[in-house]
């Protein structure tokens, strides 16, 4: 299933929604709890250079989703900073800029790595579904159906536990799912990868496909950006 309709196909459940803050998976939250399900938000903290800011960000979001409210926030701990080393995700050294292609922006291993614990703590308290904010066109091999679909067959596999692993956006643009969001608190979310002083940077690679989205729907950019 591979829009945002896949969700209502089901029964209006618990949820597991991987949320980092940015717009995607916090527009997804909101959309999952408008259809009627119960959302239980989970941030994996990988301990990358943007992440104090953005766990930030996504608690004050939350914290605006009153009617109906998802459940608490629960924060899984990852550290990658020894299998990363030194790459620019966890040192903050040449973090790709607003000229860069969106490959330069590729996590290795991300979306595995987001499943892995979140798998682990659905199948403990029998949640049957975890949902991403996956998007169209990306171009990342751990981001394809297949892959989630596999992902979901290895969890059977060795946990015993059914998951439907979903990308209820995989056929959205982000200025569709920005579309999606309007009315909501969006400049609690955030979308950097270089963060300056708590605010976005408005220079790498995210602020400038943020910056795109919300200029192509003509919606005021709420965005705090810091001062070039």
């Amino acid at each position: 299933m591979s829009t945002a309709s896949s969700a209502t196909a089901r029964s209006r459940g618990d949820v597991a929604v991987l949320v980092s803050g940015g717009l995607d998976s916090a527009i997804l939250v909101a959309e999952l709890l408008r259809q009627g399900h119960r959302v239980h938000p989970i941030y994996v903290r990988f301990d990358l250079a943007w992440e104090p800011v953005e766990e930030a960000h996504l608690r004050l979001f939350l914290n605006t989703l009153e009617s109906p409210a998802p459940e608490p926030l629960t924060v899984l701990h990852a550290p990658i900073t020894s299998v990363y080393g030194s790459h620019w995700s966890v040192s903050g050294d040449a973090v790709p800029d607003d000229q860069s292609e969106d490959d330069a922006v590729y996590l290795p291993g991300r979306n595995l790595l987001l499943l892995a614990q979140p798998s682990v703590w659905c199948a403990l308290r029998g949640v049957p579904t975890i949902a991403l904010g996956t998007l169209k066109g990306n171009p990342f091999p751990d981001s394809s159906r297949r892959f989630f679909d596999d992902f979901a067959a290895l969890v059977k596999e060795g946990l015993g536990h059914a998951l439907d692993v979903l990308a209820p956006f995989a056929g959205l643009t982000k200025a569709d799912v920005l579309e999606l969001g309007r009315g909501l608190a969006l400049q609690h979310t955030f979308s950097c990868i270089d963060p300056q002083q708590g605010r976005h940077c408005g220079r790498c690679n995210k602020c400038a496909e943020r910056r795109l989205a919300f200029t192509e729907l003509k919606i005021d950019d709420v965005t705090e950006y810091a001062p070039r």
